[in-house]
Formats: C-alpha cells, structure tokens, sequence
C-alpha cells in the first residue's frame, strides 16, 4: 500500500539508504556495471578493486572511467546508465538478492504512525532505487526519495534531502533520522544535522559504527522495537 501524505503534519522524517540497510543484492549491482563497461568499451574488469558500499553511483562510475583512463560525453553517459538498469533488471530476478531481517517490518512500523514520513537517502541513481524496491515490493512505501544523480556526493545530498523535509513539511533537520549502513550514511547525517542510526547489516562491523558516534548503533533491525522508542523520544 503506497505511503501516502500523513493526515497531520509529521513530527519525524525517516530517511532509509537501500543497500545493506534494507536489502542486498548479492553482487548484482557490480555485475550489471561490470556487463555495461564490457557493453560500452569491450574491457572486461570484475570491478572488485572499486567500493561500491555506500557511495553514489555517479561517483563509482567516476572511479571506473578513471582507473582505464576513460570518458563518457552527455549522451553516452546516458547510455551507458540505460545499460546498467537493463542488465540489472536482467540480473536481480529469484532466487538472487534478499531483504534484510527486519527490514520490512521496521518499514511497516513506522508507516503506521501518522506523525512520522518515510523518505530514501541512497546513492543509487533513482531508477536502480526503483528496480531494487520492486524486486521485493517496496517500491511505493517512501513518499520521497533522494538519489544518486542529485548531488555531487552523500553529504550534499543529505543536505538536499533535510532542506526538502524542512520545505515540505516544516520540519527541522533535528527531526530528520538517518538510518544506514556504512560511515556515509553517519557522515552524511552529521553534515545536514540529521540524527544518524547506524545498523551492521552491511560490510562494516558494529564496532566500526560505534567508533563513528552514531546517535544509535544496532546489529541488525530484527527487533525494531529499541529503535522505534529512541525515536519515540527523540527531542
């Protein structure tokens, strides 16, 4: 059921990364890079030296071009995406890619109260946002969203996003809660002065994100029910 605008204006702003947080897609999203850049240039790179975690596909792009000495002009860099939503939408079909314990759940909790808004802070180009929700039906639970073309990295798109909430829906950066996987999604929510819960579910250790002073830090969201009081009583 899509998450439709609150009845009254929302008191808290939730703000979900995708990979590693919500979902993952057991290496599918650097397959479908690795077949573009095959499809484009005829270069066959596995692509395993390059991060993807965390970060904003336009930059991972970045990172590849350069690493071969390459450039893509304005309508090749757009083919170039169309390739990478073809294979992916090719790739990411069952039995691959799961959701994470709780995940779904955490979404479901917080959809049913009527003061708080769901929206996606992600590095994902906002077509790979759509096709990885609708791989498990979560395409239409986030009223907004905030993608990778956006903004030149995470933290500009985390200010993006907090500036959006506060126009939309009068709501101030200290109401907005950040919750993801990786030092970015902790970084990022400190640049915008957003509230940062950082869950251990992707490729970095719960020790990692507590050295980060994330406001909360969770090994996975299987009981929602601690996150869901912090944010309960949040100032």
């Amino acid at each position: 059921m899509p998450n439709t605008q609150p009845t009254q204006p929302p008191r808290l702003a939730w703000l979900f990364d995708i990979d590693g947080t919500i979902l993952i897609t057991e290496g599918a999203s650097r397959e479908a890079f690795v077949r573009a850049f095959a499809d484009r240039f005829g270069l066959h790179d596995d692509l395993e030296d390059i991060r993807f975690d965390g970060r904003t596909e336009p930059l991972i792009l970045g990172d590849i071009l350069t690493k071969h000495g390459l450039e893509l002009s304005g309508g090749d860099e757009a083919g170039f995406w169309n390739a990478v939503f073809d294979h992916m939408r090719q790739i990411l079909i069952p039995p691959r890619g799961r959701l994470l314990p709780g995940a779904a759940e955490l979404i479901d909790e917080v959809g049913k109260r009527s003061d708080w808004v769901m929206g996606l802070l992600t590095g994902n180009m906002s077509e790979m946002a759509h096709i990885k929700l609708s791989r498990f039906g979560l395409e239409d639970r986030f009223a907004f969203g905030a993608y990778g073309e956006q903004a030149e990295n995470r933290d500009a798109l985390a200010r993006r996003v907090v500036a959006q909430i506060d126009s939309e829906y009068r709501l101030a950066p200290g109401r907005c809660v950040v919750l993801g996987d990786t030092e970015h999604d902790v970084h990022c929510a400190r640049a915008a002065g957003a509230w940062s819960v950082a869950v251990a579910t992707g490729t970095r250790t719960r020790s990692e994100l507590e050295a980060l002073g994330a406001d909360l830090v969770l090994d996975d969201l299987t009981d929602s029910g601690p996150l869901l009081e912090w944010a309960s009583k949040l100032p």
